[in-house]
């Protein structure tokens, strides 16, 4: 088993890391800019390590965070989600610096990263996949044009390098095509140095479905059933469900199947997730894979009973995995919803800032992963996500209701967060009948974001002050 493990990230992602090598007895090593010294990761960690006066330049400079751990005498490196984590570089460097990368090779990301050399290798080996083409970057737009008019609008413009929902654009009619083909390039470019851009039919109305993968080093590969990722707003998830409300046994299992077999086609190894577009005719297509664990990875760990990141680790230190697929066995519903400091009111703009009260909710099967406290100083350089509220209930309607219980119960002041929208979505009787699709949110922002979202301070307040009566605050 490793003895340390240096943490290339921050937040709530890097604290679920420092908790699981807790459990298996593991020393813990933060690396942290100036800006977060004060953030709860650095705080928990058995050790830490300023790496950087600049807020970002830290966590994105691969040579910076391996001669961290080197100093400080780690082993092994988890990226966590987000910064470097599917960086192929990076774990190319770590591995060659002898130290143990936790998740695939660097040669799996290298493929899987770019989603033209994916989409090849799946169709290879029998995986379905959207229709599209290769990279367009070499051709005229009078060619691109005549391809769109051939596959059909709509279409989607995506770039090969992308991820995080950058560089995506629907285009519906050709006049509308050169102008987005452009800006895709563009932030292509300004986000991933690399201006690739490709097209695929677009999907109209999907459900987003992703398997979620344990492989070790020995080719041993099972799936830990679905999540329902279809709550989008901009291709960003706000609310994950585990297992999909509306899949069938028969679809769970072929799509289970086809996700097991994505991973074997590049020898994958560690924790990863394939994920599908699913239409109304229940056909499904693979859109990529994520070499890394995910952010919703919590409720997938609550409807299975596995430790996701202290499987990363086990794996990663040469174990064998003892679990066959006869062996997962899931138990009720799961669902997280991801609060944000952010002004619902303004185009959900990041709202940073000091955290003047912070009562998590609480009750039977009710988790939060957090990296907030009272009085934390939200920095403004990073993303707006501060807690996971993760709920479990033996039914899908019941997870709802205590997902909008434990929501209202959750009291955050001092920023404003996306908490009185997440309950109106949960109020919402599509939702609550798991009749929805990546179109929910588009369609229905404006009754989302009614006059109750925006008026809940006195709720709040009243809920703050109750429970700070019982604390005696």
């Amino acid at each position: 088993m490793l003895s340390k493990i240096l943490i290339a990230n921050r937040g709530e992602i890097a604290v679920r890391i420092i908790r699981a090598c807790r459990d298996l007895h593991i020393q813990s090593v933060a690396i942290y800019s100036r800006a977060d010294r004060d953030s709860m990761h650095v705080k928990m960690a058995d050790e830490s390590y300023e790496i950087s006066d600049d807020p970002l330049r830290g966590y994105l400079d691969a040579d910076l965070i391996v001669e961290a751990a080197i100093k400080m005498g780690a082993d092994a490196i988890h990226p966590g989600y987000g910064f470097l984590s599917e960086n192929a570089a990076f774990a190319r460097k770590v591995q060659e610096a002898k130290l143990i990368w936790i998740g695939p090779n660097a040669d799996v990301i290298t493929k899987m990263g770019d989603k033209n050399q994916a989409r090849s290798i799946m169709q290879q080996n029998g995986i379905p996949i959207v229709p599209g083409t290769e990279p367009l970057n070499h051709l005229s737009m009078e060619k691109i044009a005549k391809i769109a008019q051939k596959i059909g609008y709509p279409v989607i413009l995506k770039a090969s390098a992308g991820g995080g929902g950058r560089g995506i654009r629907v285009v519906t009619q050709e006049q509308d095509l050169e102008e987005n083909f452009n800006a895709c390039k563009r932030e292509a470019m300004a986000f991933f140095k690399n201006d690739d851009v490709f097209m695929e039919k677009y999907i109209s109305n999907p459900r987003h479905i992703e398997f979620q993968i344990l492989a070790d080093n020995y080719g041993n590969v099972i799936h830990l059933m679905e999540r329902d990722c279809s709550i989008q707003r901009r291709h960003q998830k706000l609310i994950e469900i585990a297992p999909s409300p509306l899949i069938s046994e028969d679809l769970r299992r072929r799509m289970g199947a086809t996700a097991v077999a994505a991973a074997k086609a590049v020898h994958y190894t560690n924790a990863g997730t394939v994920e599908f577009l699913l239409d109304d005719y229940n056909r499904f297509y693979f859109m990529e894979m994520n070499t890394r664990i995910q952010v919703e990875h919590g409720i997938t760990e609550e409807i299975t009973g596995l430790d996701l990141i202290g499987r990363q680790i086990r794996i990663a230190s040469g174990e064998i995995l003892d679990l066959t697929q006869n062996d997962i066995r899931t138990q009720g519903y799961a669902i997280e919803a991801r609060i944000n400091a952010e002004d619902v009111n303004n185009d959900f703009v990041p709202n940073p800032g000091k955290v003047t009260t912070y009562y998590p909710a609480l009750g039977p099967f009710v988790r939060v992963d957090s990296c907030i406290y009272k009085d934390y100083v939200i920095p403004p350089f990073y993303d707006s996500m501060v807690a996971k509220l993760i709920v479990r209930a033996s039914s899908y309607d019941l997870a709802v209701n205590k997902l909008d219980r434990a929501l209202q119960e959750f009291t955050i002041r001092g920023v404003k967060t996306t908490i009185p929208f997440l309950r109106n979505i949960c109020e919402d009787k599509d939702f609550r009948r798991g009749d929805f699709d990546t179109s929910f949110l588009e369609t229905k922002m404006d009754s989302l974001i009614s006059e109750d979202s925006k008026n809940t301070d006195d709720m709040v307040v009243a809920i703050a002050a109750a429970i700070a009566s019982r604390c005696g605050e």
